[in-house]
């Protein structure tokens, strides 16, 4: 329609990442040297601002790449312009959660919100709460079960979770991001 506008993927993206802005990119791809996933994702970050930035809002959404990151923000540690990727890949798989654009790995939304689960309460991660909500959403019981006890043994995994002294923050930060 005449006096519509539509506004593009790369504004959308740029303004949930509240930041340095993805057009800051002059990719030289400092960011993906540095990822410790990027050898396992479908694409790397350079690749996917370089996607945003031509519209591909489909293949994007719909890459597994987004569910990889490990949000370690290296990225943003050797970018020359502090463009937030960690931030941004954030931005993407909400986007894709409010879409209703399935993961291509199999279980990764029942992991995220499992590891969100497990921050909402504590304010923390609790890797053994966290690892029962996961067992109970994918119904995946018996895959890793031999590696528990040596974990437990080692200390990785605690039987009593920690919890941050300011739950009032996690709390307000949870009401923040609650879409609507």
């Amino acid at each position: 329609e005449d006096g519509v506008y539509m506004e593009t993927f790369l504004e959308a993206v740029n303004k949930k990442i509240h930041g340095v802005p993805l057009q800051a990119c002059y990719h030289c791809r400092k960011c993906s040297a540095g990822c410790p996933a990027a050898s396992y994702m479908e694409f790397n970050p350079n690749k996917v601002i370089k996607m945003i930035q031509n519209g591909q809002k489909d293949k994007v959404l719909s890459s597994s790449t987004i569910w990889l990151c490990l949000s370690c923000e290296t990225c943003i540690t050797r970018c020359p312009n502090q463009v937030d990727i960690a931030r941004m890949m954030d931005v993407l798989r909400q986007m894709a959660i409010e879409e209703g654009v399935a993961a291509s790995e199999a279980n990764v939304l029942k992991f995220h919100e499992a590891f969100l689960s497990s921050i909402k309460f504590g304010g923390r991660v609790h890797e053994m709460l966290m690892t029962v909500h996961y067992k109970l959403k994918s119904g995946d019981f018996f895959s890793d079960v031999d590696i528990a006890p040596s974990m437990f043994l080692k200390g990785k995994l605690a039987l009593l979770p920690p919890r941050t002294k300011d739950m009032k923050s996690v709390k307000n930060i949870f009401e923040k991001t609650k879409t609507k």
